[in-house]
């Protein structure tokens, strides 16, 4: 029952100062597997004044699912993604995954001002308190996605196109002998973490510019697009 849910695994239930109850988080969190795992992984993370985005991969078993979604049925800020996908490591389904749990965050209620992604296997070293100042004094206003030019070792990532296959019924990338056009708009590529603190206002930009949209569906045959396609269309002038 949301009452034993909420008793035994001691979930906080009010927000711990006035700073943080006046600055909400939103976070994506990507799951597969290891339910115990995650339900740690969350109450370490809860705060009642932000919202969270459980993508559960299309994959996962219906019992892993079903306990999942009793767990969110037990909080008004915590929901499953509207759209799952078959997340295959490495591929353009992982990016999408994220993509829509923001687009079902930017529609929520909460409002938001920064959202981190997290995957099952996460947990986190600092408070809420600690995340929060962190942002405000170091990175107020801007997005925590660091990253380079994208190096020559990782440039096959993005010249050659990647198609999904499954062997013995584990899904994988692997290169076709396809050379893909050059990237759209003259974007330079940058490389760098699939992992990311993003304010609001990027997150609708992403979501609506269409440099930001012909990037994505340029991304959709490339290897691992979730650590080229944030770090690079950060870098955009303005």
């Amino acid at each position: 029952s949301c009452s034993t849910v909420l008793k035994t695994l001691h979930f906080i239930t009010s927000p711990l100062s006035e700073e943080e109850g006046n600055f909400s988080l939103a976070y994506i969190i990507t799951i597969h597997k290891e339910l115990e795992m995650f339900v740690r992984l969350l109450r370490a993370i809860y705060m009642p004044q932000n919202i969270y985005c459980i993508h559960i991969d299309e994959k996962s078993p219906r019992g892993y699912k079903t306990a999942v979604q009793n767990i969110v049925n037990c909080f008004e800020n915590i929901f499953i993604s509207s759209k799952r996908e078959h997340v295959v490591y490495a591929g353009f389904s992982r990016l999408q995954a994220d993509i829509n749990c923001m687009r079902d965050l930017v529609n929520s209620k909460v409002q938001w001002n920064y959202v981190i992604n997290l995957c099952g296997q996460d947990y986190p070293l600092k408070t809420n308190k600690e995340i929060i100042e962190y942002i405000k004094t170091k990175w107020n206003g801007k997005n925590i996605t660091p990253g380079i030019v994208q190096p020559l070792h990782v440039k096959h990532r993005t010249e050659v196109s990647y198609r999904e296959f499954v062997h013995s019924g584990v899904p994988y990338v692997y290169p076709a002998k396809v050379r893909k056009a050059q990237p759209p708009h003259n974007l330079t590529i940058y490389f760098g973490s699939a992992y990311y603190i993003l304010s609001r206002a990027f997150v609708q930009f992403t979501l609506s510019d269409a440099r930001a949209k012909a990037l994505l569906e340029w991304s959709r045959d490339t290897y691992s697009p979730d650590e080229h396609y944030w770090v690079t269309l950060n870098r955009l002038p303005g």
